[in-house]
């Protein structure tokens, strides 16, 4: 089983990923149209600082880089492209944050306690342990049924934790996408700051994947939101 860990840790060194392509309603759109830009968009590496402001939406350049925003309905589902595919072990999270009055999801820098998590995944233990994410070229989630009409950015979020056996290990690869949201309720929800949410000590962040193999996970952030 030790050597099997050092293989895995050794051999998933390389397989870095973006979120680039948002995916609506049947279609794939060009990279960078709806989601902003990100500072990894050529060397595909995570972000392991959680203290860092690329936490949030690791944008190449503060604001929407030129992305426009997508128009969807609450319920439908809303996707990402993952180039590389998920090739890390780790938990996928979804959040958005609501824009102001008076702000659109291109103005919206995401700054203060305004993200909630409207989704996140765990693993199945066993002789090892695994997660539904794995090896995934597309990932999407259901835009709350409840959701308040406006504008608002879309996070996804996935943690590869084969090197989170120290601190800093952990790393992260996130992106925003910038959507119009109608046909919903009236629910809007109280949130967490990015960078503020996690702490590099977080169990479900410092965590030892693969020996003693894992028979619990908790992740981090917040609790999911329910409408």
């Amino acid at each position: 089983m030790k050597a099997f860990a050092i293989f895995a840790l050794l051999g998933a060194t390389q397989a870095h990923y973006t979120f680039p392509g948002l995916v609506y309603n049947g279609a794939t759109e060009a990279d960078w149209s709806y989601v902003r830009k990100t500072t990894n968009f050529n060397s595909h590496s995570p972000v392991t600082d959680v203290q860092s402001s690329q936490i949030r939406c690791y944008e190449l350049e503060a604001g929407s880089n030129g992305a426009k925003t997508m128009a969807v309905k609450a319920g439908d589902s809303v996707g990402f492209r993952v180039d590389g595919g998920i090739q890390h072990p780790g938990p996928l999270a979804f959040y958005m944050a609501k824009a102001p009055n008076g702000q659109t999801a291109e103005t919206f820098t995401g700054e203060g306690a305004v993200w909630f998590k409207i989704y996140q995944d765990g693993p199945t233990f066993g002789e090892e342990i695994t997660w539904p994410s794995s090896g995934l070229k597309e990932v999407s989630v259901e835009i709350p049924t409840c959701l308040a009409e406006g504008y608002y950015l879309l996070r996804v979020e996935h943690i590869a934790l084969h090197s989170a056996g120290s601190e800093g290990g952990a790393q992260f690869y996130q992106g925003c996408a910038q959507l119009h949201v109608s046909g919903g309720g009236s629910k809007t929800f109280s949130g967490v700051s990015l960078p503020g949410a996690y702490k590099a000590t977080d169990p479900g962040i410092l965590f030892q994947l693969y020996w003693p193999t894992p028979t619990s996970y908790t992740n981090p952030g917040p609790d999911v939101v329910k409408c």
